[in-house]
């Protein structure tokens, strides 16, 4: 082989010519770099879109469920608007039922029986009474007062006289209503009512001699109004 050709054969592998070249070259290794890099770009790109994406969705159903919270709430609250008038209202009933419908005595109730069988030509034969206190020691306390009623007549007119009764003025409750005889003649009524007292009656009327608070039941006389 000449000098000129090693000397060539010399410089090629210096310069990284000929046919086999060095794969940790700088270039390659610097491509390598980039194509790596490019790898990782799109990586965190795709990355990006995929939080993104998830986000939106976490946002639009975190609006929703507060949406739907605040509707509910207005819903509950809905009731409560208005209610210092709506309490105003309802106790100003209640103190209006309680003086206009509510009896002070026995005595007052046996009246009222009185002109309700005179006015419907019934014949109260006799009533029993006794008490129970209701919220005892409070401002709204009542006497709850029970009424054992024995009347006789014909059947239309006792008809009439429990319509009545519903009707009164005067608040009654039917507890039970016992009938006796034929429909064509006299009946026989036995009926149990219950009515309220205002505020301690009981006790004033214990003082008095009249029925006691403790559930013993008296005899009043019958009104005079009573009897046909």
């Amino acid at each position: 082989m000449s000098a000129t050709k090693v000397q060539k054969t010399k410089v090629e592998k210096r310069n990284g010519g000929g046919s086999a070249r060095n794969p940790l070259s700088p270039l390659n290794l610097h491509w390598a770099g980039v194509g790596l890099l490019a790898l990782v770009n799109v990586y965190l790109l795709v990355h990006m879109m995929f939080l993104w994406h998830a986000s939106s969705n976490y946002n639009a159903d975190a609006m929703t469920q507060q949406r739907a919270a605040l509707e509910r709430a207005g819903v509950a609250v809905q009731p409560l608007r208005g209610l210092d008038t709506k309490l105003a209202v309802a106790t100003a009933n209640a103190d209006k039922f309680y003086k206009e419908r509510l009896p002070n005595s026995d005595s007052e109730v046996a009246a009222e029986l009185g002109a309700l069988t005179k006015r419907t030509g019934v014949r109260l034969a006799g009533a029993g009474y006794s008490h129970a206190a209701v919220l005892s020691g409070s401002s709204g306390e009542l006497t709850e007062l029970r009424i054992d009623a024995r009347m006789s007549g014909d059947y239309r007119p006792l008809v009439q006289f429990l319509n009545s009764l519903e009707r009164d003025k005067m608040f009654f409750v039917i507890n039970g209503v016992i009938l006796s005889g034929q429909q064509s003649g006299t009946v026989n009524l036995r009926l149990k009512l219950t009515t309220y007292l205002r505020g301690g009656a009981a006790r004033e009327q214990a003082d008095s001699g009249l029925p006691n608070a403790d559930g013993s039941v008296k005899t009043l006389p019958v009104s005079a109004g009573g009897a046909r």
